[in-house]
């Protein structure tokens, strides 16, 4: 049992670490876009910005259990196969990306717009504005509300386990569930509590010392 739990939270750990880097790669310049192309900054762009919108609210309605089995193919087509941690790794990015660019736009709406106007009045370029005064500023929102991304993939990783993803959630389901081990059921969900808890209190510790207020 022992041997098991260790690898399952191994693969649990691969998933949750490359499926957040490649998140965290294509979510923030999302939220970026999203905020600056909304009304009243430096690239407005209101048709872009609806359409944009419309898809990123579509990918976020879709249930990740629906989602895994929708874009089987398109899993296939990336890694060569829809089972194992590698595999499971599409549809958890496919489903935080658009979830993760809402939270960074939100996260960006909290930089005072005055800052904006003030580093426009004084020359600095749209990527200055975006490199030094909004992500900057705005770092204490988006390391809580990335932690809290990296919390949904944690949970969705164990759903993965359903269709063969691995890692602790199919070892839930094989052992505990299917064979009626109640301690190995226990003993994943202790060690999802406690992976949880552990980046809840890394993403705390970030946040505070990059708020300089």
């Amino acid at each position: 049992m022992s041997g098991l739990l260790f690898d399952g939270t191994l693969e649990t750990f691969y998933m949750v670490l490359l499926a957040s880097v490649i998140t965290a790669i294509f979510g923030v310049p999302l939220g970026v876009l999203l905020l600056v192309t909304s009304r009243g900054y430096f690239w407005e762009s209101p048709n872009f910005y609806r359409i944009l919108g419309t898809i990123v609210n579509a990918l976020r309605s879709i249930p990740f259990i629906i989602l895994m089995v929708a874009i089987i193919p398109f899993t296939k087509m990336l890694v060569g196969t829809s089972i194992g941690t590698t595999a499971a790794i599409v549809p958890l990015t496919v489903s935080t990306i658009p979830f993760t660019g809402r939270l960074i736009e939100t996260s960006l709406r909290t930089v005072p717009y005055g800052l904006i106007e003030a580093a426009t009045s004084m020359g600095a370029t749209p990527w200055q504005i975006i490199r030094r005064v909004l992500l900057p500023e705005a770092m204490p929102e988006i390391i809580q509300n990335f932690t809290i991304t990296v919390i949904v993939i944690i949970g969705s990783s164990a759903m993965a386990g359903t269709i063969g993803g691995g890692g602790l959630g199919d070892l839930a389901i094989r052992y505990g569930y299917m064979r009626f081990r109640a301690d190995m059921m226990i003993a994943t969900v202790l060690i999802l509590i406690l992976m949880v808890q552990l980046v809840q209190w890394i993403g705390d510790m970030l946040s505070r010392h990059y708020d300089h207020r």
